[in-house]
């Protein structure tokens, strides 16, 4: 498997456990569908001890909240459970979204303003809800939970690393 640079990583999930006697992992993904898994095609996994390794992706499916991922190479218990509690990453260069859709490494970090020019502080979190995501903005220890929605987000500048938002009735209390 080719080397890869860290800079060229993505973080994108956390191995659980072996699944099976057959080498399968049980994966605590970061991305809301396997979709950026089936896409990148090669997972790269840090174990807690030892080199990074690069592993094809045979086969990626859901299973209660965990994706159960078989990788090419392990093939038994044995091998699998050196994983346990690994990273895994991506290459960041096989994601795949639409010109309106972020996707949270981007956004993390962002600093945020208010359409007046007001700097609200910097987008700490996101949490995901059943309708949208929140967006959790904050400068020490004071936050403010701001819908990712359409009515409240006026612009986001990745390549600047800013987001703009209307003043909204409430958004502040």
């Amino acid at each position: 498997m080719n080397r890869v640079s860290p800079e060229e990583l993505l973080l994108l999930g956390k191995v659980a456990r072996p699944h099976g006697l057959d080498g399968r992992l049980r994966i605590y993904s970061y991305a809301q569908s396997l979709k950026s898994f089936l896409d990148a095609g090669t997972v790269f996994i840090r174990p807690l001890h030892g080199e990074m390794a690069g592993f094809k992706i045979l086969s990626v499916s859901p299973h209660k909240k965990v994706f159960i991922m078989k990788l090419d190479g392990l093939d038994s218990i044995a091998a699998a459970e050196k994983y346990r509690g690994a990273d895994i990453f991506i290459r960041k260069d096989t994601l795949k979204r639409d010109d309106d859709e972020f996707f949270w490494f981007e956004l993390i970090g962002l600093d945020v303003y208010l359409d007046t020019g007001r700097y609200i502080g910097t987008l700490k979190n996101i949490l995901p809800t059943l309708s949208n995501d929140i967006y959790v903005v904050g400068e020490g220890k004071s936050e403010i939970l701001i819908p990712a929605i359409q009515d409240i987000v006026k612009e986001i500048d990745i390549e600047n690393r800013k987001m703009i938002v209307y003043e909204s009735e409430g958004l502040f209390d």
